[in-house]
């Protein structure tokens, strides 16, 4: 199981449009876009659980690709699952 981190999604984004999105590549297993709480609108990213296989194909596939009326493209990776938050690199 692989976590991606989407970053750079329209404001009009919805957790429907992005796991249609998504699902072309695979199962998704989970989902969450981070949503403004008083206006209900999309922060710009989320985080996407997929089988590794199917996480590479989707980041193959969707990565730079440029969704809806936004200038920026998408941004798409795997999430460090190591935090390094308030430790001194070595």
């Amino acid at each position: 199981m692989k976590k991606l981190f989407v970053a750079n999604l329209p404001t009009e984004a919805t957790e429907a449009s992005v796991l249609a999105m998504f699902s072309e590549f695979g199962q998704v297993r989970s989902l969450k876009v981070a949503s403004d709480i008083f206006t209900r609108t999309c922060k710009g990213f989320a985080f996407i659980e997929m089988e590794g296989h199917e996480a590479r194909a989707a980041i193959a596939g969707l990565d730079g690709r440029i969704i809806g009326n936004n200038e920026k493209p998408l941004r798409i990776g795997f999430k460090d699952t190591h935090n390094t938050r308030g430790r001194r690199r070595r």
